[in-house]
């Protein structure tokens, strides 16, 4: 049985990963390429959260690219007045220190270490910013992905939305952090550089800004095509992690067929293909880098040529020039720089806009401008009123037609009928993970779509087929159903589940870590804990996914039990393929094709010659004894 039980698990497993593929084919069609850094401005509300942050680093922004100005004006002192390349000029007569050279560089070396505290300033409150904005990003997005409900996450798969929620928030972190106060203190460092050039010589001024449209032309026309291959790069990037974790997910179904080679192969080309484009954007960067140096570099030799015959003709002086020569380097780099910065923001601009994407994302299940309020305390009622629904992913096939029944509040009902019937839809229909397409569901009269969702959910306690657990211990995958429990409300649940004893069993008892998915424990040992979360909920609707399925006869048997007493003063609807939950239940529904076919108690339909006969004798192979 438990052989039995641990392939279903596997087969499970195999099932979410092989999802992960499909997922990968429908998400390429829905994104789009950024074609310019509009989309960064939608960060503005994240940023702008910090104003105190953000007036810090413009202050030591401002102190960094002054003292940076100042340097060259130190320098040309030094020359001038302390070599003695102009001891006459305005400049030594206003600016002198003294006959001693070494004042001279004492006060450049003071200016030196106030310009690297402005700068450590600066990027301390920049980088402080975009840590916070990412950390604030990451969250926004995290929390609304949680209010999305199923039908988003068939078309986009989950691979992709875990890459944006990482790489690309990742990538906004560098710009926000980084990037962006590289290119501040650049453009007021080069837009100072180049007025003070035109104070201290205009003419060579104006040959260095005639160099700025031959600089920019390579940069425009290179800087599109990166940013297409930076954002193909970025989702080869989330293909490649969501093939691992595709094979990762089913790894002994993966070993079991001895799909190794295979499965390396597919990951390699995905990879492979990421680099490929990883390497074009390279092979672009390095042509547009070597048009744009090759410019810049013939540049500033003929203002250096025409400044050397100006400073022999004596028209400048020698501590002039090299202000302006100076000037003309923290032009130039700032240009090159920019360029730089230039790509990394193209490449967040990709990556906000994707991140935009998931925020903008609406829910199809929303809660009602004025949800209504339940009475309280909630009886239990459930009701079906001609209910229709097709998955939006089979928008052309109804998994429910028509189905109509009501439910008292106390009863225990039994969904059967072959796979494909409609049970599982019907929980999540109550779930209000879906709305139906017509008809109403009622809970103690009140349409589901009339309250909030969470409001509907709390009445609801469910134990799925295949029952989910967390990382973390065994205590918190039970507290799962309520946070708010005590370690003996948590015992009491386990006792009722069965769960007790194997849990004490364990090597921290309550406290063991199960790690991811709980993969250390038996399919049984696993549905007995989401049975314990399910009891812990204590909500007046108890919903069971054949919660029995993946016990042995002796569990099932206490499982059984404990159900009954539990289900005394609640709502019970339980999918049961065992013959004791459907023997046991006040009432049988029996649905095929989306339908009720025929529903009564469990004698009632036998004596029918019905479909529910013809079921029970295929599903345990012969007439049950007794009936």
């Amino acid at each position: 049985m438990s052989v039995q039980n641990d392939a279903a698990n596997r087969r499970a497993d195999a099932d979410r990963g092989s999802g992960f593929a499909a997922e990968m084919e429908r998400d390429a069609a829905h994104r789009e390429k950024a074609r310019s850094a509009k989309p960064l401005r939608r960060l503005l509300p994240y940023i702008l959260r910090y104003p105190a942050l953000l007036a810090a680093f413009a202050v030591f922004l401002v102190l960094a690219s002054g003292l940076t100005l100042i340097l060259p004006g130190a320098f040309r002192l030094v020359v001038d007045c302390g070599f003695g390349g102009a001891p006459d000029s305005l400049a030594c007569e206003t600016f002198a220190i003294g006959p001693d050279l070494s004042a001279y560089f004492l006060a450049g070396i003071a200016v030196a270490f106030c310009l690297a505290l402005a700068s450590a300033f600066r990027f301390y409150f920049i980088s402080r910013l975009g840590e916070r904005v990412v950390a604030d990003l990451r969250r926004a997005v995290f929390d609304h992905l949680l209010t999305l409900s199923p039908s988003f996450y068939v078309d986009t798969r989950t691979g992709e939305v875990l890459s944006r929620l990482t790489t690309d928030t990742t990538l906004i972190q560098t710009v926000v952090g980084s990037s962006v106060s590289v290119a501040l203190r650049t453009v007021a460092t080069t837009v100072g550089a180049l007025t003070l050039m035109v104070f201290v010589n205009w003419q060579l001024a104006l040959m260095v800004l005639a160099m700025g449209p031959v600089i920019l032309l390579p940069i425009m026309l290179f800087g599109r095509r990166v940013q297409r291959l930076s954002r193909e790069s970025q989702d080869e990037l989330a293909n490649a992690s969501a093939r691992a974790g595709e094979s990762l997910q089913a790894i002994e179904t993966v070993q079991a067929f001895t799909r190794e080679p295979e499965e390396s192969v597919r990951f390699r080309d995905v990879v492979e293909s990421t680099f490929a484009i990883s390497l074009k954007r390279i092979g672009v960067r390095a042509v547009m880098t070597a048009v744009i140096f090759t410019v810049i570099l013939t540049g500033l030799i003929a203002v250096l040529w025409f400044g050397a015959v100006q400073v022999q003709a004596e028209a400048i002086t020698p501590g002039a020039m090299t202000q302006f020569v100076m000037y003309a380097f923290v032009a130039v780099s700032g240009v090159g720089m920019l360029t730089e910065t230039y790509a990394e923001v193209m490449r967040a601009a990709g990556a906000t806009e994707r991140l935009m994407e998931l925020l903008s994302a609406q829910t199809e299940i929303a809660a009602p401008a004025e949800p209504a309020s339940l009475a309280m305390p909630v009886r239990g009622d459930l009701a079906f009123n001609d209910v229709t629904f097709a998955y939006p992913a089979r928008p052309e096939t109804n998994a429910l037609n028509g189905v109509r029944f009501s439910i008292a509040a106390g009863e225990t009902v039994a969904l059967v009928g072959p796979s494909g019937a409609g049970k599982s839809t019907i929980f999540q229909l109550l779930l209000r993970l879906y709305d139906p397409a017509s008809g109403q569901i009622e809970l103690d009269g009140f349409d589901a779509r009339s309250l909030a969702p969470q409001t509907l959910r709390r009445q609801l306690a469910v134990v799925q087929q295949n029952a989910p657990l967390f990382s973390g211990s065994v205590a918190d995958n039970i507290r799962f159903g309520r946070p708010d429990a005590s370690a003996d409300d948590i015992k009491a649940a386990a006792i009722a589940a069965n769960a007790d004893a194997f849990i004490k069993a364990l090597p921290d008892g309550y406290d063991t870590q199960l790690g991811e998915s709980a993969g250390t424990l038996s399919g049984g040992q696993r549905q007995r804990i989401a049975i314990a979360r399910a009891v812990l909920r204590d909500a007046p609707v108890l919903l069971l996914d054949e919660a029995t399925s993946a016990l042995d006869p002796e569990s099932e048997q206490v499982i059984q039990a404990a159900f009954e007493a539990a289900a005394k003063d609640r709502t019970t609807l339980v999918i049961a393929h065992r013959l004791a939950t459907v023997r046991n239940a006040d009432r049988i529904i029996v649905m095929e094709d989306g339908q009720i076919a025929d529903q009564g108690t469990h004698a009632e339909l036998l004596g029918r010659e019905g479909v529910y006969k013809r079921y029970i004798e295929l599903q345990f192979g012969e007439m049950p004894v007794g009936t």
